[in-house]
Order: C-alpha cells, then sequence, then structure tokens
C-alpha cells in the first residue's frame, strides 16, 4: 500500500497514513487502499480494536487532494458519500488518534470512527462551504450525531476553526493529550478496551450505533435483543464466573 501501513500486533489493527509530506491527502487511491485494509481486518478473529492515526507526522489529515479529485475520469460524486463506510461499518471499535491539522475529509475520516483522542496542537474544520461546496463524504450528519446540531451547523456554515480544547468541549472528541504522549494513550485506550468481552464490545458499538438512527422505545427493544444474545456466549459464562472468583477473565469470543 502507497498512502497507508496496516500492521496487526496482538489485539489491535494499526491503520497510520502514511504520506506525511503530503498532508495525508485523501483521495481515490487512498479510499481504495482504505477499504481494503478495512477487508483485511474484518475476518482476522485476533483483532479487537483498531487504532487509526498519522504516526508520528506533524499533521492526521489536511482533507481532499482537490487535483486527484477533479483529474478522475468519471468519478461518481454521491459515492464519496459512503467514502469511509468501510472503516465505520467495521464491528471492532476503531480509535482515531489525531494531531495537528484535521481539516476537511480528515475530520470526516475521524467522524467515521468510534472514539477520538487528540493531541493539543489538534485543529479541527470543515472549510466546504467557502469552496462553494458542503462536506462530501458524511461531515455534516457524523459531525452533528457527534456534536450535536446547532455545533454541527455552525461549523459547517463558518468553516470555522477548532482548537483542542474547544473540541473537547464540544465532545468532538474523548481525550486531550500532550502531543508526544499521544500515540502512547491512544494505544493504553486500545488495549483497555481489548481487554474487555469482544463480543459485548462488538454488541456495545452496535447498540450505540444502530440505537441512535432509531426511536428510543425501538432502540431500547434492539439493547434488550443484544443482551439476550450475549447471555448464549462463553464470554458471559467466563465473565460471571471471573467476578465471583475475584480474578480477571479469560474472554475468548465465543
Amino acid at each position: 500500500m502507497r498512502t497507508l501501513r496496516l500492521e496487526m500486533r496482538g489485539p489491535i489493527a494499526y491503520i497510520t497514513l502514511a504520506r506525511p509530506e503530503q498532508g495525508n491527502p485523501v483521495d481515490p487511491l487512498f479510499l481504495a487502499e482504505l477499504a481494503d485494509a478495512c477487508e483485511a481486518i474484518e475476518p482476522d478473529q485476533g483483532v479487537r480494536v483498531v487504532l487509526l492515526s498519522a504516526g508520528d507526522a506533524p499533521h492526521f489529515s489536511r482533507g481532499w487532494d482537490w487535483p486527484a479529485l477533479l483529474a478522475e475520469e468519471g468519478l461518481d460524486w454521491s459515492s464519496l458519500a459512503r467514502a469511509f463506510e468501510p472503516l465505520a461499518q467495521l464491528p471492532r471499535p476503531v480509535v482515531c488518534a489525531i494531531g495537528g491539522d484535521c481539516l476537511s475529509a480528515g475530520l470526516e475520516l475521524a467522524l467515521a470512527c468510534d472514539v477520538r483522542i487528540c493531541a493539543d496542537d489538534a485543529r479541527f474544520a470543515l472549510p466546504e462551504t467557502g469552496l462553494g461546496l458542503i462536506p462530501l463524504a458524511g461531515g455534516s450528519q457524523r459531525l452533528a450525531r457527534a456534536v450535536g446540531r446547532s455545533w454541527a451547523t455552525y461549523l459547517v456554515l463558518t468553516g470555522q476553526e477548532v482548537g483542542a480544547s474547544q473540541a473537547l468541549q464540544m465532545g468532538l472528541v474523548s481525550q486531550v493529550v500532550p502531543r508526544q504522549r499521544l500515540l502512547a494513550e491512544a494505544a493504553a485506550l486500545c488495549q483497555r478496551i481489548a481487554q474487555r468481552g469482544p463480543l459485548a464490545v462488538r454488541y456495545a458499538k452496535e447498540a450505540v450505533q444502530r440505537g441512535c438512527e432509531m426511536p428510543l422505545e425501538q432502540a431500547l427493544r434492539y439493547e434488550t435483543d443484544l443482551t439476550i444474545i450475549l447471555q448464549t456466549t462463553d464470554d458471559r459464562a467466563e465473565g460471571v464466573k471471573a467476578f465471583l472468583e475475584k480474578r480477571p477473565p479469560r474472554f475468548t469470543g465465543a
């Protein structure tokens, strides 16, 4: 792969953006390779969580590579709305570690993840209305679901840039850490998630994701259905047994 690296290390799959000298642009090649990476992760039962980052690059992503997009012959613009679906639909939780600029499609990529942690130098913006456009890849919709309608409307209409502390305040990120600690803190968060019951984590993600799209009464029934399914698993039995025996559980994902 030319635009990213994929490494499986223990229970964590690391997706690292790999064109720092260009600001990690989002273009058709990157989208294709991201889909390939997600496809490679999907059947690996040893992977319990995914960590998306730009490694030690100064910026996460500065967004769309407009020359590459405009040069793409027969580009289906409507398909860009689903550009990050392979990542968003992974059954494992995806943690995104963000440092420096996270702009335009870079922010839309981050919004397709489940949990976002950022460095204290992170900057976020969706500047598309200044180009006579709107966010192309789900940004207006996922941003509203992450921070609420009022903040999302303001940020999309104005293209206003926000820093790390404001992003934390509005709920765009869950944690802000010193830049030099970003990758270590993100990996520690992934390890914490990986130690929990993998089936429970998978269904918890599903309950939150799908439930947010349902009326509350329907979402509560869906949560109950997933809870009932978990009662039949070995992991649930192991979790209860470990709790009673006052020892760490040994989950197998079965």
